[in-house]
C-alpha cells in the first residue's frame, strides 16, 4: 500500500528542512521526473514510496566555465533518513569526440551508469548509490554525498606556491600511488566489460572521511569499434599528466613566462588530446625520470603505438614506481 504523501504529511517529514514561504504553500510533488528543468528548490520527489526534498541543483566547473549549473542533478534530503543525497535525473546528449584522428561517439546513459553502481557498490574508489524508476520508467540515480575535494582542487591547494621539484619528490610519490589505485579500480570496470567514459580529474574525489580517491559521475558511454577503452585511457594519461607536472602546462603559460623551454618544444611534444598542453614533460623538467616520461609520451602527438589495454599502462607504473618509491 503506497504511503501518505498528501501536503500535510509532506509539510510534517519537511519541518526540520524547509519552512513554508507562506501558511497556504502547497508543495509541487513530482513521481515523474522527465521535465526535470521545472523541478525547484523545495519540490518533493517521490520514488519507490520515498519522498526527497529538494534543495539545489548541482553545479559543476569545467573549462573554465565556473559553477556551470546542472539541472538534472539536484541535491536532496531523504526525508526517511535525513540524510543528504544526490539525484540524477535523466539527461540525454551525444556528441563526438576526435582524439588523435579517432572518432568517438560519446552519449549519455542512465541505464549504463546504473548496471556500474551495482557492480561497484562494494569497491571503495567509486562512488556508491542506487538506481530506481519513476512512475514514467526513467532511470534515476540516488547516490551517497562524498564529502572531499576533486583532485584538482587538493592538487592545487596543496601546492600553492611551491616550486615543482619539492612538490615532484616530495608529494608525487604519494599522489602516484593514489592514481594507480585509480587505474586499477578502472581495469576492474574494463575487466568487467564496462567504461567509465568520462575520466577527468574533476570526477576523482578524494573523501575527507576515508581518504580513498573515488569516481564519480560514469553516466557517459561512448563507441569505437577499435577499442572500447580507448576514450578512457586518454582520460587516464590527461589525469597523470596532470599530477605529474603539478598542473597542466600550457604553452600560453610558458610563452608569457619567456620560458626556454619554448626553443626545444615542437609539436610532437604535445598532449595529443589538448594541443596546447605539453606531454613531454621532461623538457619543462629535466628531473622527471625517463620511465615516467615514456609513460607520458604514449600521450603525446609523436605517439606511434598507444595503450590498447588499462593493465599496460598499469604494468608500465609499477615498473617505474617500483623504483621511484624507494
Amino acid at each position: 500500500m503506497s504511503k501518505d504523501f498528501s501536503q500535510e504529511s509532506i509539510r510534517k517529514l519537511t519541518a526540520p528542512w524547509f519552512t513554508p514561504p507562506s501558511p497556504g504553500y502547497v508543495f509541487n510533488i513530482y513521481s515523474d521526473t522527465s521535465e526535470f528543468y521545472r523541478i525547484e528548490y523545495g519540490d518533493i520527489v517521490i520514488l519507490n514510496d520515498v519522498a526527497y526534498l529538494i534543495r539545489h541543483n548541482a553545479r559543476e566547473g569545467r573549462f573554465g566555465l565556473d559553477d556551470e549549473v546542472k539541472f538534472w542533478v539536484k541535491r536532496a534530503i531523504d526525508l526517511n533518513t535525513g540524510e543528504t543525497k544526490i539525484i540524477k535525473l535523466v539527461f540525454y546528449e551525444k556528441f563526438t569526440a576526435r582524439v588523435g584522428g579517432i572518432d568517438f561517439e560519446c552519449f549519455r546513459s542512465p541505464r549504463k551508469e546504473a548496471r556500474i553502481l551495482d557492480l561497484v557498490k562494494d569497491h571503495a574508489n567509486f562512488m556508491h548509490g542506487f538506481s530506481v524508476p519513476d512512475d514514467k520508467g526513467n532511470i534515476v540515480r540516488v547516490l551517497d554525498l562524498i564529502y572531499g575535494k576533486t583532485l584538482a582542487d587538493h592538487v592545487r591547494d596543496m601546492s600553492r606556491g611551491m616550486e615543482h621539484e619539492t612538490y615532484f619528490y616530495k608529494h608525487f610519490p604519494d599522489i602516484l600511488k593514489n592514481f594507480i589505485k585509480c587505474a586499477r579500480a578502472i581495469l576492474f570496470l574494463h575487466e568487467n566489460r564496462e567504461k567509465h567514459g568520462d575520466i577527468r580529474r574533476d570526477h576523482i574525489l578524494i573523501d575527507r572521511e576515508t581518504e580513498y580517491w573515488r569516481w564519480i559521475d560514469f553516466d557517459y558511454n561512448f563507441r569505437h569499434r577499435e577499442n572500447m577503452f580507448g576514450y578512457d585511457l586518454f582520460g587516464l594519461g590527461n589525469i597523470l599528466m596532470y599530477l605529474a607536472g603539478m598542473g597542466d602546462i600550457l604553452i600560453a603559460d610558458l610563452k608569457k613566462n619567456n620560458a626556454t623551454a619554448l626553443n626545444v618544444l615542437g609539436e610532437e611534444d604535445m598532449n595529443i588530446v589538448f594541443n596546447n598542453r605539453v606531454a613531454n614533460l621532461k623538457k619543462i623538467y629535466p628531473y622527471i625520470p625517463e620511465g615516467l616520461n615514456r609513460v607520458l609520451m604514449h600521450f603525446s602527438r609523436s605517439a606511434n603505438v598507444f595503450y590498447d589495454k588499462t593493465f599496460q599502462l598499469i604494468d608500465d607504473l609499477d615498473d617505474f614506481g617500483s623504483g621511484f618509491f624507494h
